[in-house]
């Protein structure tokens, strides 16, 4: 697989917070070619989740480029901009951000209520959440709310979710921090998995290990790239 899934080029992000002014970034050039894998770590206030904000268009850029499906999406619209990150992105939250009162089937459908045009749910498109959810180990599960769900199972309930519009690519924000070791194993197992079927995989963590298990690691600090390396493993 060929090409640019996603790059930034001196992406800068200020923030005004009364009468102090914080630049969270402070020109970022990346590239993150189609089946990348990559690691973006940092400490508190590097301006790692900040990016990570910006490449999901949950935020837009004081200044730079972005360039998502060939499309400068500081340029868009709100609705342009909800379109294309409904189309080619996927989600995957620390806390799983599932809908408190939404069924494991419900939860992962989710995203499928916001594709253009607003079309209803099809047969076709159950039978895809159904597999979606058996694909993540969900099975005997599909009628469970998050609170009848280990952290594990909502875990993969999110990954089925961020999966279900067939995004380019995936972001995850600490995909395994509230996991015990042996979920995050099986967690990191699966986006590896997603990763060889050609998913460009976006994930913040500041955890080495899991870190390690990317293609490349991006070192963030004071707003800025301060390092980008390879793991040979």
């Amino acid at each position: 697989m060929t090409g640019i899934a996603a790059q930034v080029k001196n992406l800068q992000k200020r923030y005004f917070l009364g009468p102090v002014t914080v630049d969270a970034l402070r020109g970022v050039d990346l590239t993150f070619p189609k089946g990348d894998f990559v690691a973006i770590m940092g400490t508190s206030g590097s301006g790692k989740s900040t990016l990570l904000n910006l490449l999901g268009c949950l935020d837009r850029p004081t200044g730079g480029e972005y360039l998502l499906g060939g499309q400068d999406v500081a340029k868009l619209n709100d609705d342009e901009l909800s379109a294309i990150r409904n189309k080619m992105l996927g989600f995957i939250f620390q806390s799983y951000n599932l809908i408190a009162q939404y069924t494991v089937i419900e939860n992962i459908e989710v995203p499928l209520h916001y594709r253009k045009g607003y079309p209803p749910i099809t047969p076709k498109d159950r039978e895809h959440i159904v597999d979606l959810a058996l694909r993540v180990g969900l099975e005997g599960r599909l009628d469970h709310r998050p609170f009848q769900l280990s952290g594990g199972q909502q875990q993969r309930v999110a990954i089925a979710r961020a999966l279900v519009n067939n995004p380019e690519i995936i972001l995850a924000d600490e995909p395994t921090g509230n996991l015990d070791s042996v979920t995050g194993e099986e967690i990191m197992q699966m986006l590896e998995a997603l990763n060889r079927e050609g998913r460009t995989i976006v994930m913040v963590t500041h955890e080495n290990e899991v870190a390690a298990r990317a293609k490349r690691q991006i070192y963030m600090k004071d707003g800025r790239v301060a390092g980008e390396g390879i793991f040979k493993g």
